[in-house]
Order: C-alpha cells, then structure tokens, then sequence
C-alpha cells in the first residue's frame, strides 16, 4: 500500500495518467522557480527606473548601461530626447512620444515573462480531471476484478481503489501549486508593468523640461553661424 506499490499495480491506463501528471508537476515547479526569479531581477530593474524618475534625482541626462531592462527602457526614452521635438511639436507631443518609446521597450522586456504561464493555468485547470480520468478507469478495472472473483471482501477491493484514488491525489497535487503561483505571477506581473509605466510617464515629464538635445543645440548655432 505504499505510493511506490500502488503506481507498481496501477493499469496501464492509471501508471500513464500518474506520469503525466508527474512530469507536469515537476515542469509547473521549474517554471515556477525560474519565473519568480526572473520576476525578482525584474523588479530591481524597475526600482532602478523609479529612482532615476524621483524628484531630485539629478539633472543630468541618464547614461544607461548593459542589456537590462533599466536600461533599455531609457536609451529608448533617451533616443527620442536627443532627437529633440520637431517642428510644430507642442511640449505634450513631445513628452509622449519619450514615454511611448519606453513603454514599447518596457512592454518587451515584461513579455518575457509571459511563456510558461498558460501552461500553469492549463496545468491546474487540467489536472485534476486527468486524475479523476485515472481514478474513473482504475475503480473500473476494480469492478470488473470483483465481478470476475466473486469476492466483495476489502482485502480484494480496497488495493485497487486505492490506486485509482492516488492518480486523483496526483493530479491535485499538480494542479495546486499551478493554480497559486498563476495567481501569484500575473499579480506580481501586473504590479511591476504598471510601477513600469508610471517610472516612464515621471523620466519622459522630467526629459521634456530639460536643455535641447545636442543634436538640436548644434542646428541652432549652426543656423546662427549662417
């Protein structure tokens, strides 16, 4: 009657739902594990933008490095500063136009999260009916083995209700974690795309105050030179 015995004396039929259902388990814990992670480092990214739109913060212009999503976010608002506002642009088409471009950039690096979560949900919406499929077949088979030996004893019926009610137990133990940690994500998730969004509308109002961009600055003495 242990796990091990029962999965040994399962159907066919009951030992393929409890692998399946096993595999999707450990899968849902990998994704779940790598997906917080990044959700961590995305996080600290996201401070950083936080910080560099608080008042006082500096007047500098931002020099953003590396490949993280801080800084993508702000060599895309940046482009945009240093292409200066175009002729007949009013300040608030400006503005938008630097806050458009981060957002782009913040929403492309937030995708990145987004792979792995439908199988979470699917995992947890599945689950426990591909372990009640497991359990269905196995009382079935258990039936038949009594209608077969004639004996309605426990010693004969509880084994094989028994493996049928472990592939159910299987698939809940799959399908709970998903389901919490879908949740969870797309919370955590939606927390940080809109921390995201307000940091890109207070660096695109703090860049649109600011001096001309140098591409700007050298039309102007170029144009006074002539």
């Amino acid at each position: 009657m242990s796990m091990l015995g029962l999965f040994m004396q399962a159907d066919w039929v009951v030992k393929a739902v409890m692998i399946a259902l096993a595999l999707a388990s450990i899968i849902c814990w990998a994704i779940i594990v790598e997906k917080s992670l990044l959700l961590g480092r995305l996080k600290r990214e996201i401070r950083g933008l936080l910080a560099a739109a608080a008042p006082g913060a500096g007047q500098g212009l931002p020099s953003p490095q590396g490949e993280g999503l801080a800084a993508r976010v702000l060599r895309a608002g940046t482009r945009e500063w240093r292409d200066g506002r175009e002729q007949g642009e009013s300040r608030f088409e400006y503005r938008h136009r630097m806050e458009h471009a981060m957002r782009h950039a913040l929403s492309g690096e937030l995708r990145r999260v987004e792979p792995g979560l439908p199988f979470l949900a699917t995992t947890g919406a599945v689950a426990p009916f591909i372990g009640l499929f497991g359990t269905v077949w196995g009382i079935m088979n258990s039936f038949a083995g009594i209608a077969q030996s004639n004996d309605t004893s426990l010693a004969v019926v509880a084994p094989g209700i028994a493996e049928a009610l472990f592939a159910t137990a299987i698939g809940l133990i799959a399908a709970i974690p998903a389901v919490m940690a879908y949740n969870r994500l797309l919370v955590r998730l939606g927390r940080l795309r809109a921390d995201g969004q307000s940091a890109a509308a207070d660096l695109a109002a703090s860049l649109s105050r600011r001096p001309p961009s140098l591409a700007a600055a050298s039309a102007s003495r170029s144009a006074a030179a002539e």
